[in-house]
């Protein structure tokens, strides 16, 4: 494991890390948002620059997601890691409205100390382009 983060538990720190986004997923799509609390650290921050909007701490966070009027849910696509990052591509699905998702996530200490989310609801590809592209399922 040469170039690994391995902790003192002797597990490699990018798999812990990834570990800790799918729980923090499953717990989205499983509507049990109090187990945010236990991947976050309490003065993480969420950073969402298309709204320009940044999360401060717990007890935002908690009122956001407690406030949410509908949390999507949540199908990964994939998730790359290296160091203290990871990065989650993903579709979130709102009922209704479903946008292609970015997250990137920043460890410190085994939790999320920042995230950070992009996202945008999918379009149709234009008809101009079709010559050269191919259309994905995903």
């Amino acid at each position: 494991m040469a170039g690994q983060m391995v902790n003192e538990q002797g597990v490699n720190e990018q798999d812990a890390n990834e570990k800790i986004v799918k729980r923090l997923i499953d717990c989205i799509n499983d509507r049990h948002i109090e187990v945010m609390d236990e991947l976050f650290h309490d003065d993480a921050v969420m950073h969402w620059p298309q709204s320009g909007e940044v999360v401060r701490g717990a007890g935002n966070r908690r009122g956001i997601y407690n406030a949410f009027p509908q949390l999507p849910t949540i199908t990964p696509r994939r998730l790359l890691s290296g160091g203290n990052l990871v990065v989650a591509e993903a579709r979130l699905d709102y009922g209704g409205p479903t946008y292609e998702t970015v997250f990137i996530f920043e460890f410190r200490d085994g939790r999320i100390a920042k995230e950070t989310a992009y996202w945008s609801e999918a379009f149709q590809a234009p008809e101009w382009r079709s010559q050269w592209v191919e259309i994905s399922s995903t």
